[in-house]
């Protein structure tokens, strides 16, 4: 063999090499980002252009709220918090569509209180579905009969799955999950 087929097969083999392992990290990310995101990677796959773009939106994500100092609560605001989620669900029989209302701003307040920015709904969910992966669709859904239900749009069957959808963000939230430590 020619040292010119020697040189040639060289670079082909660091070129197979190099091709491999961007391919195999490729789905190793993209394995990871399925994994952390559940349920949110097909939600995000589905309203992307690509798959590339979407791994790119979960992964800004991820480092946003990586930035953030989020944070336990304490025993006396979780029972605090519990308390208030008690005398909405009693409020909820005599007047469901001001519950609904009551506790998707207590599920907002909890996230603030927990360390995520509030105010922008689109970008709180986005936050929250970085360590609440499998509650952030529910949590849009009973967002979304909140809004309707000020609006007078919501029927009480309505109401009440919102409120279902609440619950099971808002017990995550106040779990004592571990705390990253902030960037």
């Amino acid at each position: 063999m020619n040292t010119a087929a020697i040189v040639i097969l060289s670079i082909a083999l660091v070129v197979a090499i190099g091709v491999s392992v961007w391919l195999f990290q490729t789905v190793r990310r993209s394995k990871a980002l399925q994994e952390r995101f559940g349920p949110e990677y097909d939600k995000t796959l589905a309203e992307r252009r690509s798959k590339r773009e979407a791994e790119a939106e979960l992964a800004a994500r991820e480092k946003r709220v990586e930035k953030l100092t989020l944070r336990p609560l304490s025993a006396e605001d979780r029972a605090r918090y519990l308390e208030a989620w008690r005398l909405r669900m009693e409020h909820f029989v005599e007047n469901p569509r001001t519950a609904v209302t009551d506790v998707d701003l207590l599920v907002e307040e909890v996230m603030r209180a927990r360390g995520y920015p509030v105010g922008d709904f689109e970008r709180q969910a986005a936050d929250v579905s970085v360590d609440h992966p499998n509650f952030v669709e529910n949590y849009r859904a009973a967002h979304a009969i909140a809004q309707r239900s000020r609006d007078g749009r919501a029927s009480t069957e309505d109401l009440r799955n919102a409120m279902l959808h609440f619950r099971a963000l808002f017990d995550d939230l106040l779990e004592d999950h571990p705390v990253r430590a902030s960037a």
